[in-house]
């Protein structure tokens, strides 16, 4: 008994010994060549100053972006968005997501614990028994007796089983799950993001249908004022049929594109009842013309619009998640420890049980490695470093990708403010 204490002690300590190895590749940033400045920032309007020049990136997508439509003062806008905060199906989606990733990374980490199972029983058996005579012969039992002895047994073992993370697979998992939680954090920013970003787009749309309502509407008590005017000259004889032709064709045509506004403002209308979680059928919003000045855009330093982009934040947690599973695949390559343990109690009566003559115990351990597999580790590990590198090349496309939006902003807003 001494001895197999000794060999688990020892297993203990090999496996603590071990504990720090991680086999993988360690994850770094790619490099990303920089332009030295923003091309269209050279003429940028005085609001952008500093727009031009590049700062070390400090990544910001985790930061409250603020209720940033309120810049437009729209009191109907900011309730709306509040609703949508609530009611947006998308975004609940996508929160729901991310709880599910925080909840992988805690089973991530249940591979740092051992594992205990107990499987308490209670039995009792019995057998038939004959009594032998002197000669030989069978004697029948005494009076009173059962002829049957029986037997009882209580049982309260412990199993505890564990795999120290001698490899680091454990580790790699858990980096693997907390890269996907982060990418999943900040598809729900970007989503959030994107909701708000089009209700505010669709109600301003909405708006600008109501004054281009006003406005046609004008227009075809104009036309057809013209209209009758017209006809009135040409009874008259001082206008030819060709200039009747000409003034019932721009009346139908000012009011087929009255129709095709009042059309457009119902379609803006349901995807906003859309985004804030209501049924189309159900919602409606009166006709009002805006009044309120547009507001100046604060620019910023552009740097920073990237640093806030959650896109870009995915893109690179979504690089550091693939090359964590590369590392979890490779552990396959090493032996697996495996260290065990029994013990409990075990006494033919309920009274007994819990006393030292029912108390039992084992401990061992074990190892297991793959001889042969048919190259599916090797494989395996290819295709997790394959994945790894499309990542890359997905995350170095989202940086120029985002590099080219900031350019046609800068742009846009420079050629707006000449």
């Amino acid at each position: 008994m001494a001895g197999r204490v000794g060999c688990g002690a020892v297993a203990v300590a090999f496996a603590l010994a071990l504990a720090g190895c991680v086999v993988g590749p360690r994850y770094v940033v790619p490099d990303f060549p920089s332009p030295a400045a923003y091309k269209e920032a050279v003429a940028a309007p005085p609001e952008a100053a500093g727009a031009g020049s590049w700062q070390p990136a400090q990544p910001q997508d985790a930061a409250l972006k603020g209720k940033w439509w309120e810049v437009f003062a729209e009191p109907e806008l900011d309730a709306l968005e509040e609703q949508l905060q609530i009611n947006n199906q998308n975004i609940a989606q996508y929160l729901q997501i991310f709880m599910a990733s925080r909840a992988q990374v805690r089973e991530a980490r249940a591979g740092f614990f051992p594992t205990l199972t107990t499987i308490p029983s209670v039995a009792k058996s019995g057998a038939g028994t004959t009594a032998q005579s002197a000669g030989g012969g069978t004697q029948a039992p005494s009076a009173g007796s059962t002829g049957e002895t029986t037997t009882g047994m209580v049982s309260l073992p412990f199993d505890v089983s564990w795999e120290p993370d001698v490899w680091g697979r454990v580790r790699s998992s858990v980096r693997a799950a907390r890269a996907a939680a982060q990418v999943s954090a900040a598809d729900l920013e970007n989503e959030r993001l994107t909701e708000q970003a089009a209700l505010a787009v669709y109600y301003f749309q909405l708006r600008g249908q109501d004054s281009l309502q006003e406005l046609y509407a004008r227009t075809v008590a104009a036309d057809r004022q013209s209209l009758e005017l017209t006809r009135a000259l040409f009874d008259s004889g001082m206008d030819g049929a060709e200039d009747v032709a000409a003034a019932e064709v721009t009346l139908r045509n000012a009011e087929a594109a009255a129709i095709g506004i009042a059309t457009n403002r119902a379609l803006f209308e349901h995807a906003i009842a859309t985004l804030i979680g209501r049924p189309a059928s159900g919602f409606s919003m009166p006709v009002r013309v805006l009044s309120t000045p547009t507001p100046p855009i604060p620019v910023g330093v552009p740097s920073q619009l990237l640093e806030r982009r959650p896109d870009v934040a995915a893109a690179e947690r979504a690089m550091a998640q693939a090359n964590a599973l590369i590392g979890v695949q490779k552990t396959a390559y090493f032996p697996t420890l495996t260290l065990t343990g029994s013990g409990g109690f075990e006494s033919p009566a309920l009274a007994t049980l819990l006393s030292t003559p029912a108390l039992f115990w084992a401990l061992g351990a074990s190892a297991t490695e793959i001889i042969f597999d048919g190259g599916l580790r090797s494989a395996t590990v290819a295709q997790y470093t394959a994945s790894y590198k499309a990542d890359v090349a997905v995350y170095q496309q989202t940086v120029l990708t985002a590099i080219q939006q900031v350019e046609d902003y800068i742009v846009t807003l420079r050629v707006a403010s000449d």
